[in-house]
């Protein structure tokens, strides 16, 4: 490995480390991304999707928890009123049994952006709130926003389907379905169904949401969020206006757990109202704990590991010990009482020896591998390799001089 390094050419040594590690593992790993439709049965395609919403909803926690200091514990509310808002503008009024269906049979792009545009109306009606609380309070203030959105997903079946559900309408883009169509469409011999249709779409919704979150850190408003995080009177002195700054936070993040919802129905194809639970809260706030708070590739990192250990768990409870299949009567712990104690002890053990939390962990393998990278030859002329002579008295300041080219 060293000799290959030693022959890599000074001119790709120096991009690699122009870029830094993190670039380096973005670029690697997202033509990788696009592969998984092909190879990959229906259960790992929507063990990904539940992933890309975990990573959509993180990111938009991470900015208003990381990034502006507040605490959020009804965040599942947000992804409740994307998810039920896209499924009743997207589809049309009908009858389910006994209950009356209300729909409003918007093109479904249309209807998915009208939904996370609802979710942030829902998070600017809190935004009074959001704005004049901070910490604890905020965080307590909230709470109430899980136990009205479950009342009111159980009690408004015209819209929600009451304690059943809803099925959600498939998502279609210029004329392609996004679901389970007979169109006989297929890459590589590969038939396309709903599934391997969808992680396309949510791969781009994983794009958008991280470059517009990158994009708002480096920018005025993050500097601002962050100056508000560290010192409010700091922060004030500087002239930013702290309950407007925290306002805009908690309706930006709101609108990613509308999109993170709309898309977790479409995964889905149902929706109900247990979903939308405290627990998927905590679970949130467990994501960028561990991922990394205040970076949004360590949201996207804990995204990925608290969303997918469930799903393996319960995959694979046959050949692990302790871990029992669902419905099962022998001594055990359930798929998702493993998952959680496990995840549990990941958010003390990063606590305790990784406080940058999992892209902490990343960047600092990374930069151990680039620092072991050779660095570009210097010049071998003599005029470079031996020190120059010192002045002589009598040098004028116009005569020649030896200087040090850096790479």
């Amino acid at each position: 490995m060293s000799d290959r390094l030693s022959s890599a050419p000074a001119s790709v040594v120096r991009r690699l480390r122009a870029l830094g590690p993190r670039r380096i593992a973005t670029l690697a790993g997202c033509p990788l991304l696009l592969a998984p439709p092909l190879y990959l049965s229906s259960f790992w395609l929507q063990t990904g999707l539940f992933a890309m919403v975990a990573v959509v909803a993180a990111i938009g926690l991470n900015l208003l928890v990381g990034t502006a200091g507040q605490l959020s514990l009804g965040h599942a509310f947000f992804l409740a009123v994307g998810a039920y808002g896209y499924t009743w503008l997207a589809d049309d009024s009908h009858r389910s049994g006994t209950t009356e269906l209300a729909g409003l049979g918007l093109p479904p792009l249309v209807a998915f952006a009208a939904a996370v545009a609802l979710a942030g109306v829902a998070g600017a009606a809190f935004s009074p709130l959001s704005g004049r609380l901070r910490g604890m309070y905020l965080g307590v203030a909230t709470l109430a926003l899980i136990f009205f959105g479950h009342h009111a997903m159980l009690n408004a079946e015209s819209y929600t389907g009451g304690f059943n559900g809803r099925t959600v309408p498939d998502m279609e883009i210029l004329g392609l379905s996004l679901g389970d169509a007979d169109d006989g469409l297929a890459v590589l011999g590969v038939p396309f169904g709903g599934l391997e249709r969808l992680w396309y779409f949510g791969l781009v919704l994983v794009a958008v949401a991280a470059l517009a979150a990158r994009n708002l850190l480096r920018g005025r408003p993050g500097r601002a969020l962050g100056a508000l995080r560290d010192s409010e009177v700091a922060a004030a002195v500087m002239g930013v206006p702290a309950a407007r700054y925290r306002a805009a936070a908690f309706t930006v993040s709101s609108m990613y757990a509308g999109a993170a919802g709309a898309l977790l129905a479409l995964a889905a194809q149902r929706v109900v109202p247990d979903y939308f639970s405290l627990l998927l809260s905590m679970d949130m706030l467990a994501m960028i704990v561990i991922g990394g708070l205040g970076s949004v590739a360590g949201a996207a990192a804990g995204a990925v590991f608290v969303s997918v250990l469930p799903q393996l768990l319960a995959h694979y409870s046959d050949a692990l010990p302790l871990v029992v299949s669902a419905g099962s009567t022998e001594p055990g712990l359930g798929s998702a009482d493993a998952a959680r104690f496990l995840y549990g002890a990941a958010l003390v053990l990063t606590l305790v020896f990784a406080p940058g939390g999992l892209v902490g962990l990343r960047g600092r393998r990374a930069s151990r591998v680039l620092r072991g990278l050779p660095r570009p030859r210097r010049s071998t002329s003599s005029s470079l390799t031996t020190p120059p002579p010192p002045p002589s008295a009598g040098a004028g300041t116009g005569g020649d001089t030896l200087k040090e080219h850096t790479p």
